[in-house]
């Protein structure tokens, strides 16, 4: 895979077929089911991916993916345009929503063909459907066969920073997905108290949350890993013995590693954005009335989670025992 500079894709003889998901990692993951069936259905094409370059690492080891061209916007907003040059794409795929307003970037482009749930050929829009499931749908109606649960992804070179260990990532996109740090810290402290190395994560502007759960749970300095590169983050978990988190993208990256992980959920339910039901994978999640997933305070669905459920989870997860 290349990276795009300046919108400059490939080669120009290659038809070339654009898509757009310039979201976030947790986004990506459940899109690679989706591009590894254009990967296959496109096999002389090149296969142009607009995403955020920092996603470099997991496009390509999805495998699916030529050229990445940097396409980003704050707040999972729609990139106003796609800096492309040369021949308008042969297809323009919107992998990126339901609405016009992800369709126009890629309209203005000229595509010989173009596949979006706002195009007047485009597939009904079902709000109570997973999202690996839904983008797989929309391809049936393209005429192009994706199994959702074509998630894999292989281990990556890097190093990780600490084989075996159990990753706690007490951070997400926003405080309504964030279980409360006191509650990880008393997990944390568990986990320790059985013999278990544990290890944190955050994001870039989550120093002071990460730094908190140390305190409470006396983690070593060692075992606070801020926000490692994205390829390191990858290793970390691909050699985790569980990951334990939010609903954000270090849980799917567990799904992509087949890593074992416990996966906290409110106030979107499992059922739109959870793992395969698979043994290694367990969720909790306490059913209540909607919340808002961009609120500024803990979802009190979420909150109906206590500590002795996670450990209670992670004792039946595979070749992991907490207290």
């Amino acid at each position: 895979m290349t990276d795009a500079v300046n919108g400059s894709a490939g080669a120009p003889h290659r038809p070339r077929v654009l898509v757009l998901r310039a979201l976030g990692l947790g986004d990506l993951l459940a899109g690679v089911p989706a591009l590894r069936a254009l990967r296959r259905e496109f096999r002389r094409h090149e296969i142009v991916l607009a995403a955020p370059r920092e996603l470099a690492p997991l496009v390509r080891l999805a495998g699916a993916v030529d050229t990445l061209l940097h396409a980003a916007a704050p707040g999972r907003a729609v990139p106003e345009e796609i800096d492309w040059r040369g021949p308008p794409p042969d297809v323009a795929v919107d992998l990126h929503g339901k609405g016009p307003e992800s369709m126009r970037p890629l309209e203005r482009l000229n595509p010989r063909r173009l596949w979006a749930f706002a195009a007047p050929d485009g597939p009904e829009w079902y709000a109570e459907e997973h999202e690996r499931d839904r983008w797989c749908r929309f391809l049936a109606r393209y005429g192009v066969p994706a199994d959702p649960r074509d998630l894999r992804l292989p281990r990556p070179d890097a190093v990780s920073p600490a084989p075996g260990a159990v990753v706690l990532h007490p951070g997400a996109g926003s405080p309504a997905r964030r279980w409360p740090v006191e509650r990880y810290a008393a997990v944390a402290a568990e986990l320790r108290r059985a013999g278990r190395r544990v290890v944190v994560t955050g994001g870039p502007d989550e120093h002071d949350l990460t730094a908190r759960l140390a305190k409470l749970a006396d983690l070593p300095d060692a075992d606070v890993l801020g926000g490692p590169p994205l390829d390191r983050l990858s290793a970390l978990v691909a050699d985790a013995s569980a990951v334990v988190s939010g609903d954000t993208g270090i849980a799917h990256l567990a799904v992509a590693h087949g890593t074992p992980s416990v996966t906290l959920f409110g106030p979107v339910p499992p059922a739109l954005w959870g793992p395969p039901d698979l043994p290694h994978h367990k969720v909790l999640w306490h059913p209540g009335p909607p919340g808002d997933p961009h609120g500024r305070d803990p979802d009190p669905l979420l909150l109906r989670i206590r500590p002795e459920e996670v450990l209670a989870a992670l004792s039946r997860l595979p070749e992991v025992r907490a207290a």
